[in-house]
Protein backbone atom coordinates (compact mmCIF):
# COMPACT_ATOMS: atom_id res chain seq x y z
CA UNK A 1 0.00 0.00 0.00
CA UNK A 2 1.48 3.29 -0.65
CA UNK A 3 2.02 6.40 1.92
CA UNK A 4 -1.49 7.61 3.13
CA UNK A 5 -1.92 11.54 2.44
CA UNK A 6 -2.30 13.41 5.46
CA UNK A 7 -4.79 15.88 5.79
CA UNK A 8 -4.49 17.99 9.38
CA UNK A 9 -7.84 19.06 10.15
CA UNK A 10 -6.79 22.43 12.09
CA UNK A 11 -4.91 23.41 8.87
CA UNK A 12 -8.33 22.56 6.70
CA UNK A 13 -10.55 24.61 9.33
CA UNK A 14 -7.86 26.88 10.18
CA UNK A 15 -8.29 26.52 14.02
CA UNK A 16 -8.82 24.25 16.70
CA UNK A 17 -12.46 24.05 16.78
CA UNK A 18 -14.10 21.63 14.75
CA UNK A 19 -17.84 22.88 15.30
CA UNK A 20 -19.29 23.25 12.21
CA UNK A 21 -21.43 21.09 9.53
CA UNK A 22 -19.25 23.66 7.12
CA UNK A 23 -16.02 23.14 7.98
CA UNK A 24 -16.54 18.96 7.87
CA UNK A 25 -17.32 19.87 4.73
CA UNK A 26 -14.68 21.56 3.48
CA UNK A 27 -12.42 18.30 5.49
CA UNK A 28 -15.01 15.50 3.65
CA UNK A 29 -14.32 17.52 -0.04
CA UNK A 30 -10.58 16.97 0.49
CA UNK A 31 -10.98 13.16 1.53
CA UNK A 32 -13.66 12.15 -0.63
CA UNK A 33 -11.77 12.90 -4.38
CA UNK A 34 -8.75 10.75 -2.45
CA UNK A 35 -11.05 7.90 -1.61
CA UNK A 36 -12.68 7.49 -5.13
CA UNK A 37 -8.75 7.52 -6.84
CA UNK A 38 -8.34 4.60 -4.34
CA UNK A 39 -5.32 6.56 -1.97
CA UNK A 40 -5.25 6.22 1.52
CA UNK A 41 -5.63 9.15 3.54
CA UNK A 42 -4.52 9.97 7.79
CA UNK A 43 -6.94 12.42 9.35
CA UNK A 44 -4.93 14.04 11.70
CA UNK A 45 -6.30 15.87 14.73
CA UNK A 46 -3.49 17.35 16.12
CA UNK A 47 -4.31 20.63 17.93
CA UNK A 48 -8.04 20.42 17.62
CA UNK A 49 -9.44 20.84 20.75
CA UNK A 50 -13.01 20.76 20.41
CA UNK A 51 -14.97 18.39 17.75
CA UNK A 52 -18.87 18.37 17.74
CA UNK A 53 -20.98 15.45 16.06
CA UNK A 54 -22.06 17.73 13.25
CA UNK A 55 -18.75 18.40 12.29
CA UNK A 56 -17.87 14.43 11.93
CA UNK A 57 -21.38 13.80 10.33
CA UNK A 58 -20.20 16.32 7.69
CA UNK A 59 -16.29 15.39 7.23
CA UNK A 60 -16.58 11.50 8.00
CA UNK A 61 -20.54 10.27 8.21
CA UNK A 62 -21.49 11.51 4.68
CA UNK A 63 -18.66 9.14 3.29
CA UNK A 64 -20.90 6.22 3.99
CA UNK A 65 -23.34 7.07 1.43
CA UNK A 66 -20.56 7.37 -1.25
CA UNK A 67 -18.29 5.09 -0.57
CA UNK A 68 -18.58 0.93 0.42
CA UNK A 69 -17.69 0.57 4.26
CA UNK A 70 -15.20 -1.68 3.20
CA UNK A 71 -13.79 1.45 0.96
CA UNK A 72 -13.96 4.10 3.88
CA UNK A 73 -12.26 1.67 6.68
CA UNK A 74 -9.84 0.31 4.32
CA UNK A 75 -8.33 3.68 3.21
CA UNK A 76 -9.36 6.42 6.22
CA UNK A 77 -7.27 6.28 9.17
CA UNK A 78 -7.93 8.46 12.28
CA UNK A 79 -5.22 9.93 14.12
CA UNK A 80 -4.51 12.19 17.00
CA UNK A 81 -8.29 12.05 18.10
CA UNK A 82 -9.01 11.93 22.31
CA UNK A 83 -10.83 8.89 23.18
CA UNK A 84 -13.94 10.98 24.37
CA UNK A 85 -14.10 12.26 20.34
CA UNK A 86 -13.38 8.83 19.43
CA UNK A 87 -16.35 7.50 21.18
CA UNK A 88 -18.61 10.46 19.16
CA UNK A 89 -17.00 9.39 15.66
CA UNK A 90 -18.05 5.85 16.44
CA UNK A 91 -21.51 7.18 17.29
CA UNK A 92 -21.77 9.43 14.18
CA UNK A 93 -19.96 6.27 12.24
CA UNK A 94 -22.97 4.05 13.19
CA UNK A 95 -25.92 6.46 12.53
CA UNK A 96 -24.38 6.68 9.34
CA UNK A 97 -24.45 3.37 8.45
CA UNK A 98 -27.74 3.06 9.55
CA UNK A 99 -29.05 6.27 7.60
CA UNK A 100 -27.17 5.39 4.36
CA UNK A 101 -28.33 1.43 4.44
CA UNK A 102 -32.28 2.69 4.94
CA UNK A 103 -32.19 6.16 3.53
CA UNK A 104 -35.62 6.23 1.55
CA UNK A 105 -37.17 5.15 4.83
CA UNK A 106 -35.19 7.61 6.88
CA UNK A 107 -36.04 10.24 4.54
CA UNK A 108 -40.06 8.97 4.74
CA UNK A 109 -40.52 9.20 8.58
CA UNK A 110 -38.68 12.79 8.90
CA UNK A 111 -40.76 14.32 6.10
CA UNK A 112 -44.03 12.54 7.50
CA UNK A 113 -42.89 13.65 10.89
CA UNK A 114 -42.53 17.35 9.68
CA UNK A 115 -45.77 17.03 7.17
CA UNK A 116 -47.55 16.94 10.57
CA UNK A 117 -49.28 19.59 11.26
CA UNK A 118 -46.23 21.83 10.90
CA UNK A 119 -47.49 23.28 7.32
CA UNK A 120 -47.58 27.30 7.16
CA UNK A 121 -46.76 27.16 11.07
CA UNK A 122 -43.92 30.24 12.09
CA UNK A 123 -41.30 28.87 14.45
CA UNK A 124 -41.04 31.74 17.37
CA UNK A 125 -37.89 32.75 18.81
CA UNK A 126 -37.40 31.87 22.51
CA UNK A 127 -37.14 35.08 24.75
CA UNK A 128 -32.92 34.77 24.51
CA UNK A 129 -33.47 34.79 21.12
CA UNK A 130 -35.60 37.65 20.51
CA UNK A 131 -34.74 39.89 17.56
CA UNK A 132 -32.38 37.81 16.47
CA UNK A 133 -32.03 36.01 13.42
CA UNK A 134 -32.35 32.30 14.65
CA UNK A 135 -35.24 30.78 16.20
CA UNK A 136 -34.66 28.40 18.65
Amino acid sequence: MTNPITIRVFDVVAGRLCVSAEDGQYVHDKIAPLLREGRPVALSFARVETTIAAFLSAAVGQLYGEFSDARVCGLLRIHDLPDSDRALLARVVRNAKMYYANRAAFDAAWDEELGDGNEGRQIQPCSTCAGGEQAC
